[in-house]
């Protein structure tokens, strides 16, 4: 997908790695009128760590005198000035795309980074990705907002195990069964710790099944041979 916004680049950037302050904005010498980026930005698969802009596409009220092609002095303040005010102009593109919601996400992202719910959470917090932190943050909104902490459970389960299944059982007592639906790893099992740390109501008992599922009559895919775990 092409870029053509200052914003479009800084959140591809995010997504690589790239930190907002490793990139330099330079004045393009050479560009479209009708594009903000340099013709190598669009077109590139990669961000690059200085980026060539064409300051009149949006912001020639701001940049029209800072580069007047009859003035040649103080160039390296001027370009200094340029990757400055460029990174500012980023920031507020960034921030009028955010809603009301994007803003709480952030902080409960902020609050979760910063061990507002445990140092296990904190540190295990860092194994997911971007898409998954902001996936958690919203349903620990959502959570409370509505007190629904088996369904978000459930819901966080799913969107970060993709094969995972929650049967609840709470005829005798108050239990799930969790069915991961992948082989067990040091990474997985800090994650699962995390979910359950956060959603799990206390009076709940857990049993966590990995890759093999435990048995269900009439539930052909749960009854292989060599592939059914004991409940």
């Amino acid at each position: 997908m092409g870029l053509n916004y200052i914003w479009d680049l800084v959140i591809r950037a995010k997504r690589a790695g790239i930190a907002k302050k490793d990139i330099q904005f330079k004045a393009a010498k050479v560009y479209s009128p009708y594009m903000e980026l340099s013709h190598e930005a669009i077109n590139a698969k990669t961000v690059e760590k200085t980026v060539e802009v064409n300051p009149y596409y949006r912001f020639d009220d701001i940049f029209r005198d800072l580069f007047d092609a009859n003035y040649s002095g103080d160039a390296e303040l001027r370009h200094t000035l340029f990757d400055i005010i460029i990174h500012l102009l980023a920031e507020i593109d960034l921030l009028q795309g955010m809603n009301k919601r994007e803003y709480h996400i952030r902080f409960v992202l902020r609050d979760l980074e910063a061990g507002l719910f445990g140092s296990r959470v904190q540190e295990n917090i860092r194994l997911f990705t971007k898409e998954e932190r902001e996936i958690i943050a919203g349903n620990i909104l959502r959570l409370y907002e509505t007190g629904e902490a088996v369904y978000l459970l459930k819901d966080t389960m799913r969107k970060i195990f993709s094969h995972s299944t929650i049967y609840a059982n709470c005829e005798e007592k108050d239990e799930l069964l969790i069915y991961v639906g992948q082989s067990e790893s040091e990474t997985a099992h800090a994650k699962l710790a995390l979910i359950k740390d956060i959603f799990l109501p206390v009076r709940f008992h857990t049993e966590i099944y990995w890759r093999n599922h435990f048995g269900i009559l009439d539930v052909e895919e749960t009854m292989q041979i060599d592939s059914v775990a004991l409940y």
